[in-house]
Protein backbone atom coordinates (compact mmCIF):
# COMPACT_ATOMS: atom_id res chain seq x y z
CA UNK A 1 0.00 0.00 0.00
CA UNK A 2 0.88 3.53 -0.77
CA UNK A 3 0.14 6.42 1.73
CA UNK A 4 0.37 9.51 1.97
CA UNK A 5 0.69 11.72 4.48
CA UNK A 6 0.06 15.70 5.04
CA UNK A 7 0.56 16.67 8.64
CA UNK A 8 0.61 20.52 9.92
CA UNK A 9 1.17 21.52 13.40
CA UNK A 10 0.75 25.10 14.04
CA UNK A 11 2.33 26.79 17.36
CA UNK A 12 0.67 30.25 18.21
CA UNK A 13 1.91 32.63 21.23
CA UNK A 14 -0.05 35.37 23.01
CA UNK A 15 2.89 37.33 22.83
CA UNK A 16 5.80 37.19 20.46
CA UNK A 17 8.90 34.93 21.60
CA UNK A 18 12.45 35.42 21.35
CA UNK A 19 13.12 32.23 19.73
CA UNK A 20 12.21 28.38 19.81
CA UNK A 21 14.38 25.22 19.00
CA UNK A 22 13.14 22.15 18.31
CA UNK A 23 14.43 18.38 18.13
CA UNK A 24 11.51 16.27 15.71
CA UNK A 25 11.45 12.75 14.83
CA UNK A 26 9.03 13.15 11.84
CA UNK A 27 11.09 10.74 9.31
CA UNK A 28 9.51 7.64 9.22
CA UNK A 29 11.83 4.26 10.57
CA UNK A 30 14.33 2.41 8.10
CA UNK A 31 12.77 -1.52 8.17
CA UNK A 32 11.16 -4.31 6.02
CA UNK A 33 7.57 -2.82 6.44
CA UNK A 34 7.70 0.46 4.83
CA UNK A 35 10.08 2.12 2.04
CA UNK A 36 9.91 5.94 2.13
CA UNK A 37 9.08 7.36 -1.70
CA UNK A 38 8.96 11.12 -0.82
CA UNK A 39 9.49 13.26 2.66
CA UNK A 40 9.72 16.72 3.30
CA UNK A 41 9.47 18.27 7.03
CA UNK A 42 9.69 22.19 6.83
CA UNK A 43 9.75 24.39 9.47
CA UNK A 44 8.31 28.30 9.11
CA UNK A 45 11.15 30.82 9.44
CA UNK A 46 13.69 28.00 10.51
CA UNK A 47 16.96 26.57 10.36
CA UNK A 48 17.96 23.34 9.98
CA UNK A 49 20.34 22.13 12.88
CA UNK A 50 21.94 18.52 13.00
CA UNK A 51 20.50 15.63 12.89
CA UNK A 52 21.88 12.13 13.99
CA UNK A 53 20.37 8.39 14.11
CA UNK A 54 20.31 7.81 17.76
CA UNK A 55 20.08 4.37 19.78
CA UNK A 56 17.11 3.53 19.11
CA UNK A 57 17.29 3.61 15.49
CA UNK A 58 15.26 6.98 15.17
CA UNK A 59 16.74 9.73 12.78
CA UNK A 60 16.49 13.29 15.09
CA UNK A 61 16.60 16.60 13.74
CA UNK A 62 17.32 19.78 15.73
CA UNK A 63 15.29 23.10 13.96
CA UNK A 64 15.33 26.81 15.32
CA UNK A 65 13.46 29.57 14.76
CA UNK A 66 15.17 33.34 15.07
CA UNK A 67 12.66 35.66 16.67
CA UNK A 68 10.72 37.77 17.83
CA UNK A 69 7.87 35.34 16.39
CA UNK A 70 4.29 34.88 17.16
CA UNK A 71 4.12 31.71 15.02
CA UNK A 72 5.60 28.33 14.06
CA UNK A 73 4.37 25.94 11.46
CA UNK A 74 5.88 22.64 10.88
CA UNK A 75 4.75 21.06 7.79
CA UNK A 76 5.29 16.79 7.14
CA UNK A 77 4.28 15.94 3.83
CA UNK A 78 5.38 12.55 2.09
CA UNK A 79 4.48 9.40 0.57
CA UNK A 80 5.51 6.05 2.13
CA UNK A 81 5.23 2.16 0.73
CA UNK A 82 3.99 -0.36 3.40
CA UNK A 83 3.66 -3.88 3.52
CA UNK A 84 2.06 -6.12 6.35
CA UNK A 85 4.78 -7.69 8.62
CA UNK A 86 2.25 -8.77 10.86
CA UNK A 87 3.21 -6.45 13.39
CA UNK A 88 6.93 -7.61 13.34
CA UNK A 89 9.84 -5.14 13.36
CA UNK A 90 11.92 -6.78 10.90
CA UNK A 91 15.45 -5.51 9.26
CA UNK A 92 15.46 -1.97 11.64
CA UNK A 93 18.73 -1.31 13.31
CA UNK A 94 19.34 -0.22 16.67
CA UNK A 95 22.05 -0.50 19.55
CA UNK A 96 20.15 0.07 22.89
CA UNK A 97 19.53 -3.07 24.76
CA UNK A 98 16.04 -4.39 24.85
CA UNK A 99 16.13 -5.05 28.98
CA UNK A 100 16.12 -1.13 28.89
CA UNK A 101 12.44 -1.00 28.06
CA UNK A 102 11.76 -2.81 31.53
CA UNK A 103 12.63 0.47 33.23
CA UNK A 104 9.18 2.22 34.78
CA UNK A 105 8.27 5.97 33.79
CA UNK A 106 5.77 8.07 35.47
CA UNK A 107 2.90 7.45 32.67
CA UNK A 108 3.59 3.89 32.71
CA UNK A 109 4.00 2.97 36.39
CA UNK A 110 1.70 0.11 38.07
CA UNK A 111 -0.63 0.35 40.58
CA UNK A 112 -2.83 -2.13 42.07
CA UNK A 113 -5.50 -1.93 39.73
CA UNK A 114 -2.90 -2.27 36.52
CA UNK A 115 -1.34 -5.41 38.32
CA UNK A 116 -4.47 -7.00 38.50
CA UNK A 117 -4.56 -6.06 34.74
CA UNK A 118 -1.52 -7.78 34.10
CA UNK A 119 -3.10 -11.09 35.52
CA UNK A 120 -4.30 -11.88 31.74
CA UNK A 121 -1.09 -12.72 30.85
CA UNK A 122 -1.20 -16.08 33.02
CA UNK A 123 -1.92 -19.41 31.76
CA UNK A 124 -0.49 -17.98 28.47
CA UNK A 125 1.17 -20.66 26.55
CA UNK A 126 3.99 -18.39 25.40
CA UNK A 127 5.43 -15.02 25.37
CA UNK A 128 3.66 -14.37 22.29
CA UNK A 129 0.35 -15.57 23.56
CA UNK A 130 0.74 -13.61 26.79
CA UNK A 131 1.70 -10.42 24.57
CA UNK A 132 -1.65 -10.88 22.82
CA UNK A 133 -3.70 -11.39 25.82
CA UNK A 134 -2.31 -8.06 27.26
CA UNK A 135 -3.51 -6.47 24.41
CA UNK A 136 -7.04 -7.54 24.70
CA UNK A 137 -7.36 -6.93 28.20
CA UNK A 138 -6.36 -3.28 27.56
CA UNK A 139 -8.74 -3.40 24.72
CA UNK A 140 -11.33 -4.42 26.76
CA UNK A 141 -10.53 -1.94 30.34
CA UNK A 142 -9.69 1.15 28.25
CA UNK A 143 -12.64 2.26 26.23
CA UNK A 144 -11.88 4.66 22.99
CA UNK A 145 -13.39 7.75 23.79
CA UNK A 146 -11.69 11.37 22.56
CA UNK A 147 -11.37 14.10 24.64
CA UNK A 148 -11.42 12.11 28.07
CA UNK A 149 -7.71 12.42 28.86
CA UNK A 150 -4.79 14.95 28.64
CA UNK A 151 -1.56 14.32 27.47
CA UNK A 152 -0.38 13.79 30.80
CA UNK A 153 -3.07 11.14 31.80
CA UNK A 154 -1.21 7.95 33.16
CA UNK A 155 -1.81 4.91 32.33
CA UNK A 156 -3.22 4.16 36.14
CA UNK A 157 -5.51 7.11 35.50
CA UNK A 158 -6.88 5.95 32.15
CA UNK A 159 -7.89 2.41 33.79
CA UNK A 160 -9.30 4.07 36.70
CA UNK A 161 -11.15 6.05 33.81
CA UNK A 162 -12.20 3.37 31.97
CA UNK A 163 -11.52 5.92 28.65
CA UNK A 164 -9.04 7.15 26.85
CA UNK A 165 -7.20 7.42 23.63
CA UNK A 166 -4.45 5.51 21.77
CA UNK A 167 -1.48 7.23 23.85
CA UNK A 168 -3.74 5.89 27.15
CA UNK A 169 -4.02 2.42 25.65
CA UNK A 170 0.02 2.08 24.48
CA UNK A 171 0.95 3.61 28.08
CA UNK A 172 -1.27 0.68 29.61
CA UNK A 173 -0.21 -2.27 27.46
CA UNK A 174 3.54 -1.13 27.91
CA UNK A 175 3.38 -0.85 31.95
CA UNK A 176 1.59 -4.57 32.34
CA UNK A 177 4.15 -6.29 29.52
CA UNK A 178 6.91 -4.87 31.93
CA UNK A 179 5.02 -6.25 34.70
CA UNK A 180 5.36 -9.43 33.40
CA UNK A 181 9.27 -8.81 32.15
CA UNK A 182 8.28 -8.35 28.91
CA UNK A 183 10.35 -5.23 27.81
CA UNK A 184 7.99 -2.84 26.07
CA UNK A 185 7.88 0.73 24.17
CA UNK A 186 6.15 3.70 22.96
CA UNK A 187 5.46 3.54 19.60
CA UNK A 188 4.50 7.31 17.34
CA UNK A 189 3.13 7.42 14.25
CA UNK A 190 0.38 7.59 11.39
CA UNK A 191 -2.53 5.67 10.97
CA UNK A 192 -4.58 5.05 7.50
CA UNK A 193 -8.16 5.22 8.69
CA UNK A 194 -10.33 2.76 6.54
CA UNK A 195 -13.52 2.68 6.12
CA UNK A 196 -14.24 -0.27 8.29
CA UNK A 197 -16.47 1.90 10.54
CA UNK A 198 -14.31 1.77 13.82
CA UNK A 199 -12.95 5.15 14.81
CA UNK A 200 -8.94 6.42 14.33
CA UNK A 201 -6.28 8.48 14.91
CA UNK A 202 -4.45 9.80 11.84
CA UNK A 203 -1.39 10.93 14.10
CA UNK A 204 -1.58 7.38 16.41
CA UNK A 205 0.55 5.63 18.79
CA UNK A 206 0.42 1.65 19.25
CA UNK A 207 3.36 -0.50 21.58
CA UNK A 208 5.63 -2.56 20.67
CA UNK A 209 6.73 -6.02 22.96
CA UNK A 210 9.72 -7.44 22.70
CA UNK A 211 9.12 -11.52 22.20
CA UNK A 212 12.58 -13.61 22.46
CA UNK A 213 13.50 -15.59 18.88
CA UNK A 214 11.33 -13.20 16.94
CA UNK A 215 12.29 -9.63 17.74
CA UNK A 216 9.75 -6.30 18.35
CA UNK A 217 6.03 -7.11 17.79
CA UNK A 218 3.72 -4.19 17.47
CA UNK A 219 0.23 -4.30 19.35
CA UNK A 220 -2.14 -1.79 18.93
CA UNK A 221 -4.78 -2.18 21.85
CA UNK A 222 -6.58 1.24 20.26
CA UNK A 223 -8.02 -0.97 17.40
CA UNK A 224 -7.40 -4.65 18.72
CA UNK A 225 -4.68 -5.57 15.88
CA UNK A 226 -1.15 -5.82 15.40
CA UNK A 227 0.26 -2.90 12.94
CA UNK A 228 -0.15 -3.76 9.10
CA UNK A 229 -0.25 -1.85 6.20
CA UNK A 230 -2.29 0.79 7.16
CA UNK A 231 0.61 2.18 9.72
CA UNK A 232 3.27 4.33 9.54
CA UNK A 233 6.35 4.02 12.14
CA UNK A 234 8.05 7.40 12.76
CA UNK A 235 9.54 6.70 16.28
CA UNK A 236 9.62 5.20 19.56
CA UNK A 237 10.60 5.67 23.43
CA UNK A 238 10.07 4.61 27.05
CA UNK A 239 6.42 6.54 26.81
CA UNK A 240 4.75 9.44 24.65
CA UNK A 241 7.27 11.79 25.74
CA UNK A 242 10.32 10.22 25.04
CA UNK A 243 9.18 9.09 21.76
CA UNK A 244 7.37 12.41 21.15
CA UNK A 245 7.58 13.51 17.21
CA UNK A 246 8.10 17.19 18.14
CA UNK A 247 9.89 18.20 21.25
CA UNK A 248 11.07 21.98 22.22
CA UNK A 249 11.46 25.05 24.20
CA UNK A 250 10.35 28.54 23.13
CA UNK A 251 12.32 30.97 24.92
CA UNK A 252 9.73 33.88 26.47
CA UNK A 253 6.83 33.93 28.55
CA UNK A 254 4.12 34.03 26.38
CA UNK A 255 1.31 31.09 26.47
CA UNK A 256 1.36 28.88 23.49
CA UNK A 257 -1.69 27.36 21.75
CA UNK A 258 -1.67 24.32 19.89
CA UNK A 259 -3.53 23.15 17.02
CA UNK A 260 -2.82 20.18 14.80
CA UNK A 261 -4.23 18.49 11.82
CA UNK A 262 -3.34 15.06 10.60
CA UNK A 263 -4.41 13.29 6.86
CA UNK A 264 -3.25 9.73 5.93
CA UNK A 265 -4.84 8.80 1.98
CA UNK A 266 -3.96 5.53 0.46
CA UNK A 267 -2.61 5.99 -2.86
CA UNK A 268 -3.44 4.59 -6.49
CA UNK A 269 -0.62 2.64 -6.88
Amino acid sequence: MILSVDHRTVYRYTLPVRGIVQSHRLTPSIFDGQKVLDWSVEVSDGQKGGGFRDGAGDWVQAWTVTGPVSEVIVSVRGKVETIDLTGLLRGHKETIPREAYLNATAPTEVDAALAELAAAAEGATDRLDAAHRLCAAVSEAINYEPGVTAAHTTAAEALALGEGVCQDHAHALIAIARRNDLPARYVSGYLHASGDGEPHEAAHAWAEVWIEGLGWIGFDPANGCCPDERYIRLGSGLDAQDAAPIRGISRGSAAEILDVTVAVQAVQQ
